[in-house]
């Protein structure tokens, strides 16, 4: 991928947006956004780099998303977002495909062809405090896939409940077709219900077969969410099966979470306890601190990791 021609025609497009709004329907509505998120990253393993120090970028990233209505009663919806790193890599490794899709939305739901995160990976939007950070449940639990070749459905909300399927064309004739199915209930931002639950599966994605359920509540201020899942290879072997269980906690401009996840595999457990705080800045500027340790039995290794930094949306 040539960067600078790809970072050229963002930023030409998103120009051309932004001098054309006036000009617009009122029924054509997009959204140039982004986000920098960085810090600096201490690291103590277990493979003789103990305490090493350097900058991360923390899934920074850009891009344009928008809809605009038809006939029929229909709307066009799309969506090209890129990851860029601020901190380390440059040149073509500098920028990374994301969400890249377009579709069509109706009274039937929603449906998309392109890169798309999964349905499965979406059950998880929204629970994991610490998504993007070293203490990300993808670094224990399988299924965080965003997948290419992808045909994404969403249906209508009836009373808070919703189904959604991912279904990804293998390129492989050797590899079958993946599918992944939710079936959801609530408002995961707590805010229309102060419960969500979902259960989800996925078959023959990235080569995993993934069973998942995840509940988040709300007891007063403090959100608590625990997530149960069971995993294992396309051909039987590597069974697993864990939990997640995690509690946020507002207060004033501070916002203070706590993370424990466990994976019980056949050879030994690998286990993950994250803390961490938020300094509200202003309305789209935190600054972040958190601490992850993970302990890693089938490998016999220990990681931990601190970091602090900021992070700002546009």
């Amino acid at each position: 991928m040539n960067t600078k021609l790809t970072v050229a025609a963002v930023a030409i497009a998103a120009t051309l947006f932004s001098a054309t709004t006036s000009a617009q329907d009122e029924s054509e509505l997009f959204d140039f956004y982004g986000k920098i998120s960085v810090g600096v990253q201490f690291s103590d393993l277990d493979d003789g780099t103990d305490n090493d120090r350097e900058l991360e970028s923390y899934a920074s990233r850009f891009g344009v998303k928008g809809s605009s209505n038809l006939d029929g009663g229909l709307e066009v919806i799309y969506q090209l977002e890129w990851e860029v790193d601020v901190a380390d890599l440059g040149g073509s490794d500098n920028i990374k495909s994301r969400n890249q899709f377009v579709g069509l939305r109706g009274n039937f739901g929603e449906v998309t062809v392109g890169r798309r995160d999964t349905a499965l990976k979406l059950l998880q939007s929204g629970f994991d405090p610490f998504s993007n950070y070293e203490g990300d449940m993808k670094h224990i639990f399988a299924g965080k896939n965003r997948t290419k070749n992808t045909i994404s459905y969403f249906s209508p909300k009836f009373d808070e409940f919703q189904l959604a399927a991912s279904y990804v064309f293998s390129e492989d004739d050797l590899v079958d077709d993946g599918v992944s199915m939710t079936a959801t209930y609530g408002d995961k931002s707590m805010k229309s219900t102060v419960f969500y639950a979902g259960v989800g599966v996925d078959d023959s994605v990235n080569g995993k077969d993934i069973v998942r359920a995840v509940v988040m509540t709300k007891v007063g201020s403090t959100k608590l969410g625990l997530l149960y899942q069971d995993q294992e290879n396309v051909d039987g072997t590597g069974q697993a099966d864990g939990f997640v269980a995690n509690a946020v906690q507002p207060w004033n401009d501070f916002t203070f979470k706590l993370q424990y996840q466990m994976m019980e595999f056949s050879n030994g457990d690998e286990s993950s306890l994250a803390a961490g705080v938020d300094y509200k800045l202003g309305k789209n500027t935190k600054l972040f601190s958190w601490y992850t340790g993970r302990d890693l039995d089938n490998v016999d290794a220990q990681q931990r990791y601190v970091a602090v930094g900021i992070e700002h949306k546009f």
